[in-house]
């Protein structure tokens, strides 16, 4: 099983490590941007590159996107008949793991991303160090970006 990778994504303890693209847009202009994430497990790096400018960090799990637990039940029926149960309970999140991420840049500005998703796709956001906020895709690493 394969999950995004904190950036996507993010996220992220699925299994095979493999990487995931990223495409960016800004929310004052429609120029794209790329960067690029590993997915598989609950951390991972990433990086974006900006106008030239590339950032570089680390994403990591803050929820994931399946939860598993234990259940165990009885009954009583008629004619004293009785049963114990015990079973194993996984559940998907509807809107995917939940991911954070943090880069970056060699002149020490930085690039903060909330990214939610599974199984190699998602979207989230990104924010820079002057407040500029980019709208953010993610999709498995050789689909074609828009």
């Amino acid at each position: 099983m394969k999950r995004l990778a904190a950036l996507a994504l993010l996220p992220i303890a699925f299994g095979c490590a493999s990487t995931v693209q990223l495409t960016l847009m800004p929310r004052d202009s429609g120029k794209l941007y790329h960067g690029t994430a590993d997915d598989g497990g609950p951390e991972g790096r990433i990086a974006i590159t900006i106008d030239d400018k590339a950032y570089t960090g680390t994403w990591v799990e803050a929820a994931p996107a399946r939860s598993t637990g234990t259940v165990t039940g009885g009954a009583w029926g008629g004619w004293g008949r009785r049963g114990w149960g015990l079973g194993t309970v996984s559940v998907d999140n509807p809107e995917g793991g939940l991911y954070k991420a943090l880069l970056t840049a060699p002149d020490g500005s930085g690039l903060r991303c909330d990214l939610r998703g599974g199984s190699g796709r998602g979207g989230g956001t990104c924010r820079d160090d002057k407040g500029r906020e980019y709208d953010v895709q993610i999709r498995p690493a050789g689909k074609p970006a828009p």
